[in-house]
C-alpha cells in the first residue's frame, strides 16, 4: 500500500496551497489597500517585502510537513529521499532548462529585428536591466516568487500526489489547477484599485480569467519538467523566462517591424513547432543514465511500500 491515500493527498496539496495564498493575507503589512499612490498596493515595496516573508516561512513549512509525512508513514523514507522528492538534485542534462525558450523563438526573433535584446542598439542597461530586475518588483517577479512557487505548487504538491500512487498523467493535468487557481486572488487586488465599480469588477474577472487559465497551462508544462526530469531547476528556469517574456505580442510586434512581417510569423510557427518537437528528447535521461524517480510513478517508491 502507497503511505498515503488519494483523499489524504488531495487534503495535502490543498493546505499546501491554501497555506501559501492565505499567508500573504495574515500580516497586516502584507494585505493591500486603497490609496491615491501605489503606496498599499501589492506593488509597493513594503507589502512585496512582507509578502515575500510569509511565503518563504510557508514554503519552509511546506517541506517540514512533507519530511513529517514521509517519516511518521508506514514505510518511511531516509530523510534524503524528501530532498530528492523535492527536486534538490541537477537535472541529467542541461537541455532541459533550455526547453521553455525554443517556444518563445518568435518574440526573441522579433526582439532581434527590432534591436531590442541585450546589447543591442535599442537596448537599455538602466531602463531595461536595471529599472526591471533591480528592484522589489523584480525580485519578486523574477526570482523569489517563482522559487517559492515551485518549492509549494510543484515539489510538495506533486510529491503528496507520488505518494499515493498516482498516475503521472493524472499529476500533470490535475495538480497545475492548484497553481492557477492560487492566482485567482488577484481579482480583489484589481478590483479594489479600479474603484470597485461594475468596470473594475468586469476588468478583475476578464483577467483573472485569463490569468489563471495561463498559469493552469504553464503548471502543466511546469509539472511535465519536474516529473520527466525530477529536478525543480528545469520549471523553475522555465518559470523564471516566462516572468520575463510575459504573454507573446504578435500583433504589436508586426506592427513594430512591419518589414519583418512574414519572417516573424515564420519564426513564431518554427518555436511552436520546436517546443513540440523538443519536450520529450530534451527531457530525456542520456544513454547509460539514471532514469527520474518521478517518471517511474506509480513504480517509483514500489520498494518502499513493501511491493
Amino acid at each position: 500500500m502507497p503511505p498515503l491515500t488519494p483523499f489524504t493527498s488531495h487534503l495535502l496539496a490543498l493546505l499546501f496551497s491554501s497555506s501559501y495564498v492565505g499567508s500573504i493575507y495574515v500580516a497586516r503589512s502584507a494585505r493591500t489597500r486603497l490609496t491615491s499612490s501605489n503606496a498599499g498596493s501589492r506593488d509597493d515595496p513594503p507589502v512585496i517585502r512582507a509578502r515575500l516573508i510569509a511565503a518563504t516561512l510557508t514554503s519552509a513549512f511546506n517541506c517540514v510537513v512533507l519530511y513529517v509525512v514521509v517519516a511518521r508513514s508506514d514505510y518511511p523514507l531516509p530523510w534524503n529521499a524528501t530532498l530528492a522528492m523535492l527536486g534538490v538534485s541537477w537535472p541529467a542534462t542541461i537541455l532541459s532548462c533550455l526547453q521553455t525558450p525554443v517556444l518563445f523563438l518568435g518574440p526573441l526573433y522579433a526582439s532581434f529585428v527590432a534591436s531590442t535584446l541585450p546589447g543591442q542598439a535599442h537596448y537599455s542597461v538602466k531602463r531595461d536591466f536595471s529599472n526591471v530586475f533591480c528592484t522589489w518588483i523584480g525580485f519578486r517577479n523574477y526570482l523569489w516568487g517563482p522559487l517559492t512557487e515551485e518549492i509549494v505548487f510543484r515539489a510538495c504538491v506533486l510529491a503528496v500526489y507520488a505518494l499515493c500512487s498516482a498516475r503521472r498523467g493524472m499529476m500533470i493535468a490535475f495538480a497545475p489547477l492548484m497553481f492557477g487557481l492560487a492566482h485567482v486572488h488577484h481579482a480583489w487586488d484589481t478590483y479594489t484599485r479600479g474603484g470597485r465599480t461594475t468596470a473594475a469588477l468586469k476588468r478583475a474577472l476578464i483577467s483573472t480569467l485569463f490569468q489563471a487559465a495561463y498559469t493552469t497551462l504553464f503548471g502543466a508544462h511546469a509539472s511535465f519538467l519536474f516529473l520527466r526530469t525530477s529536478s525543480l531547476l528545469p520549471p523553475l528556469t522555465a518559470h523564471i523566462f516566462c516572468n520575463i517574456m510575459g504573454i507573446p505580442q504578435l500583433g504589436y510586434e508586426l506592427r513594430r517591424t512591419p518589414a519583418y512581417r512574414t519572417s516573424i510569423q515564420v519564426a513564431y510557427v518554427l518555436g511552436i513547432v520546436g517546443f513540440a518537437g523538443t519536450l520529450v528528447p530534451w527531457t530525456a535521461v542520456p544513454a547509460g543514465g539514471e532514469e527520474s524517480l518521478y517518471w517511474r510513478a506509480p513504480e517509483m517508491f514500489a520498494r518502499f511500500f513493501g511491493a
